[in-house]
Parts: C-alpha cells; structure tokens; sequence
C-alpha cells in the first residue's frame, strides 16, 4: 500500500508539472497571438466609443458592458468554434468568410460618411429624444455588437493562424484566453476613455490646484477627443475592411492591389528615412482606406438605390 500510494502521488506530481506546462504555453502562445492581431484591437478600440457618443453618463458603462457581453459571447460561442471547425474542415472558406466581413465593415464605414454629409439638420430637441429612447440604445448596441463581432473574426482569425499547428486542445485553449483578454482590454479601455470627462470632473472640484487645472482640461478636452474617435472609428472600419479584402485578393492570387499599395509604401518610406516605418504605415492603410472606401461607396449606392426602388413601389 505505501508503494502504490508513493505511486500515485507520483503520478498526480507528473500530471500537475504537465498542467502547469500546458498553461504556460497557453499563455505564451496566446500572448503571441494577441500581438500579431494589435492592429485589429487597436481598431477595434477605436470604433466602439463612437457608439456611446451623445447619451447620458449614466447609460454610458451600462452600454459598454452590454456591448462587452456581447463581444463575448461572439467570440466565445459563435467564432471561437466556427473558426476551429472551419480550420480542421474546410481552411479554404475562412478567406472568403473574412472577405464579406470586411465588406461590411467598408458598407457600415462609407454608410457613416455618407450620413455625415447628407443628413438634414434636427433641432436639439429632436435629437434629444433620440438619444434618450430605447429603440436608439437598443440600435446603437446591435450596431456595436455587429462591428465588433467582424472586428473580432479577424482577431481570431489572426491569432488561429499564429497557432495553427498546435494540438486541437491547445488551439482551442489558447483561442479562448485572448477571446477573454482582448475582450477585457478593449472593453476596459473604452469604459475609461468614455469615463474620463467624469473623473476631470471630480479632479475639478478638489482644492489643490494641480489637480484642479488637470480636471478642467480633461473636461474642456474630452469633447474633442470623443468627436476625434468617431471619425477614427469610421476611418478605422474602412481601413481594416478595405485591408481584409485587400489580403484575401492576395490569397486568391489577385495579388495586384497589395503589391502596389506595398511597393508605394516603401517608396515613401525610403523618401524620408527617419520615419520610415510611421510613413509606410500611414501610406498602407491610406491605400487600403481608398480600396475600402471605393468597396463601402459601391455597396452604400446599391443599397440606396433598392432601397429608393422598394420605396416607390410601394407607393403605387
């Protein structure tokens, strides 16, 4: 009895040193697999404050963990096992599957510019009531949620690729932790930056005139930084819509596009040494932009143009 006990605890040592070393790897290779999709989560960031934009400081966190939730649940339920299903099925339809994602994200982008140019004034009252109604705050929610869940396809999608020739269990696991901790990242980020006015506010009240100076310029500043982050938001759903396509063109052998955004981003890169890689960056995504915007306008004028029809008919 004490040799088989001597035994078994060997064993339960062995399997909690191999436990302990698949989470290693888990948080290791997730944490990989989070960097190679910083760009997408950056965008990501970006976009959902402009869905909070213009409600009451009391709505605010509430819609930001409704939006959470649903991010969540996207990716854990709906992506999460989608992905790993189609990686071990069917690998050829992710691209294409990310493709019309990012065509949407083009349609919902140039939807937005085109509604800051054709929209018709409404009186302050007007837009008081639709910022205060449920139904605005219902649409504003799935709005973000549906941005948010082709944002985090590609997020995944990035991250399966990093890890793509690990064990199912490990792929699945590590799939899982950056769900949460991307989740958790964004959606923690945004509650502070759409919080910050507040705490300017509080920072106003006190004494000390440190602190006082600093909560009067957050709140005098927070407007502007707000309106600056709708307009990236709207820019940041283009360019990564714009920027999937772009890729999955390349992955077809369409690889016409991405080669000349590519070689005009080095060239202005090479013009000015110093700042290379900010300039060739900043060209990329301004040329995957014009692709997404050109994409985005098409779609936005057939939508309008049945929409115009489904209307007219109507009225005969």
């Amino acid at each position: 009895m004490p040799g088989g006990l001597a035994a078994l605890l060997d064993d339960v040592a062995a399997i909690a040193k191999l436990t302990a070393a698949s989470i290693d790897d888990v948080g290791a290779a997730a944490g990989r697999a989070g960097f190679k999709a910083a760009g997408v989560v950056v965008d990501d960031t970006a976009v959902t404050p402009r869905y909070v934009t213009g409600f009451t400081p009391d709505r605010e966190l509430p819609i930001i963990w409704r939006i959470a939730k649903g991010s969540l649940r996207n990716k854990l339920l709906i992506i999460l096992p989608v992905a790993l299903a189609l990686s071990a099925l069917l690998p050829w339809a992710i691209t294409p599957l990310l493709m019309i994602g990012g065509a949407y994200l083009c349609y919902e982008g140039a939807e937005k510019v085109w509604e800051t140019f054709a929209k018709k004034e409404e009186s302050l009252a007007e837009v008081a009531a639709e910022l205060n109604s449920v139904e605005h705050e219902r649409n504003m929610v799935a709005g973000a949620i549906r941005t948010d869940f082709i944002l985090s396809a590609e997020i995944m999608a990035i991250a399966l690729a990093e890890v793509a020739t690990e064990p199912f269990p490990l792929r699945a696991g590590i799939l899982a932790v950056v769900a949460v901790a991307i989740t958790l990242g964004v959606y923690g980020v945004v509650g502070l930056i759409v919080k910050m006015d507040d705490v300017g506010l509080h920072l106003a009240e006190r004494r000390a005139s440190g602190p006082r100076a600093l909560g009067r310029g957050l709140v005098h500043a927070m407007p502007v930084v707000m309106k600056a982050l709708s307009v990236v938001g709207i820019a940041a759903m283009i360019w990564v819509g714009g920027g999937i396509i772009v890729h999955g063109l390349e992955t077809f052998g369409m690889a016409g596009i991405a080669h000349f955004i590519h070689d005009l981003a080095e060239a202005a890169g090479h013009a000015i040494p110093s700042l290379e890689a900010i300039v060739a960056w900043i060209v990329g995504a301004v040329g995957a932009g014009i692709v997404g915007l050109t994409i985005g306008a098409l779609i936005v004028l057939v939508h309008h143009a049945v929409a115009h029809r489904g209307g007219s008919e109507a009225t005969h």
